[in-house]
């Protein structure tokens, strides 16, 4: 797991929503089997690079982008960490997913297993990842709003990374 620093302006402090998911996201529990999914999910809408950069510069609020894959174990050992989040916060934050070498019945079959309801994109050949320099599988990306790439953290996200990344995107945002 290595998290590379982005361009960061604001120094890390706790605040209080920070406090608050982190609570939230503990009880949640990384290892615990979420419901299963009522298939309302976003449909897995294939993209290149270049329209997710066009997606992600039009949206008017930050963005937690998770690339994830169906066959990836750190990947289902975070799902529930990202409906939390959703949650929570979904009013203020987009949350994006993006399946990325897989294939789509499987990608759906995750979805509908872990209820991961926010909207999802279809990267067969990884060009998402390739293009913002994530390594690996999962990656989390926190973009500002107009798709400003703030923070990557490579590998498996833990819900104290997550929550203290998600307060910062709200802090520098509002």
């Amino acid at each position: 797991m290595h998290s590379s620093p982005g361009p960061r302006t604001s120094s890390r402090r706790p605040l209080a929503g920070g406090a608050v998911l982190v609570l939230v996201l503990a009880a949640c529990g990384a290892g615990a089997t979420p419901p299963p999914g009522d298939g309302s999910h976003a449909i897995l809408t294939p993209t290149t690079a270049a329209g997710f950069e066009v997606y992600l510069a039009a949206l008017d609020q930050p963005a937690v982008v998770n690339v994830w894959a169906s066959w990836c174990l750190p990947c289902r050992a975070e799902a529930p960490l990202f409906n939390v989040a959703h949650e929570t916060y979904g009013d203020k934050i987009a949350f994006i997913g993006v399946d990325v070498a897989d294939t789509r019945p499987a990608a759906l079959a995750f979805l509908d297993e872990f209820g991961l309801e926010f909207d999802h994109f279809f990267d067969k050949d990884r060009a998402i990842p390739n293009r913002y320099g994530g390594i690996g599988t999962p990656i989390t990306f926190f973009f500002a709003p107009g798709g400003v790439l703030v923070f990557t953290h490579n590998g498996i996200i833990d819900d104290r990374t997550l929550a203290m990344n998600i307060d910062e995107l709200l802090h520098s945002s509002g």
